[in-house]
């Protein structure tokens, strides 16, 4: 049977250390039939020589430069572009294990699933002491393991219930731990919101969640995460920007709740979002 093509999207921004590890880990993906769409978002180093490099190398790479316009609208430049039957984000700091299209496919084609949600790794570098007085630290990675559903299929109702458990976390927010179908993207005309300065993701996934029905939730983590002190969460995380993001984000959640008549029973757990601080 053939594979549907899947469309990884991979926005790149002054991501030279890291890029060419990423590319390599969707290029090495046991899943072969891929449509890899490359956004250089005006990258200031080297990082768009090294996606010349692996688009060269590599016929399935679509590579885009364009002037700098934010992680979101390139997003929605090459979820525009995408030609898939499905859409994987990852993004240009982080990798893939093999084996995660596979997975994910596999369970969104045997369950007829609209969202495949993954657990995932957390990768923190931290500097380990010399060993020896005058020597250099170290640095080492070190993983943890991170996800809340446990293996299956899941309506949008029990999905919803479980959201409500975590709503502020990583796994539920983000976009790369995540399948999606792309007809339920452009039908519904679901974009990243090039407004927010954080949280993008999670207002995404609200969107989609109000038109999906069907929820597999795979134990097996699929993706590396790697923490970055730069990025928009660590530098830009304060508590206006908090309390500005989640009140704008609050109509979104009431709105999904209302419609799947779950609000009322949940609507203390809503509030208790807007207080509270995303993961790590």
């Amino acid at each position: 049977m053939e594979q549907p093509l899947v469309s990884v999207i991979v926005p790149v921004y002054n991501a030279s250390s890291h890029v060419a590890r990423c590319l390599e880990s969707i290029r090495k993906q046991t899943y072969k039939n891929l449509e890899i769409i490359v956004v250089n978002d005006g990258s200031q180093d080297a990082s768009l020589p090294v996606c010349q490099m692996f688009a060269r190398v590599d016929e399935r790479i679509v590579l885009i430069d364009q002037a700098n316009s934010g992680v979101s609208a390139t997003r929605n430049l090459a979820i525009g572009m995408a030609k898939g039957k499905y859409l994987q984000f990852v993004d240009s700091d982080d990798y893939l294990d093999p084996n995660a299209t596979q997975l994910m496919v596999d369970k969104a084609e045997g369950n007829q699933a609209d969202m495949v949600i993954a657990h995932y790794f957390r990768v923190e570098r931290v500097l380990v002491p010399p060993a020896k007085e005058g020597a250099e630290p170290q640095e080492r990675e070190v993983i943890d393991r991170y996800g809340f559903l446990s293996e299956g299929f899941y309506s949008k109702v029990d999905f919803a219930k479980n959201l409500m458990q975590e709503p502020a976390s990583f796994y539920y927010g983000v976009m790369w731990n995540k399948l999606y179908r792309r007809d339920i993207v452009h039908i519904h005309a679901i974009r990243c919101s090039e407004e927010l300065t954080w949280s993008e993701d999670l207002l995404f996934n609200l969107e989609y969640i109000r038109y999906a029905a069907r929820f597999y939730a795979l134990e097996t983590p699929i993706y590396y995460y790697v923490q970055n002190p730069q990025s928009i969460t660590a530098t830009k995380l304060n508590l206006r920007n908090t309390i500005t993001t989640k009140a704008s984000l609050f109509a979104y959640y009431k709105e999904l709740y209302e419609d799947m008549g779950l609000y009322e029973q949940n609507k203390l757990q809503i509030f208790k979002y807007l207080v509270s601080t995303a993961e790590a």
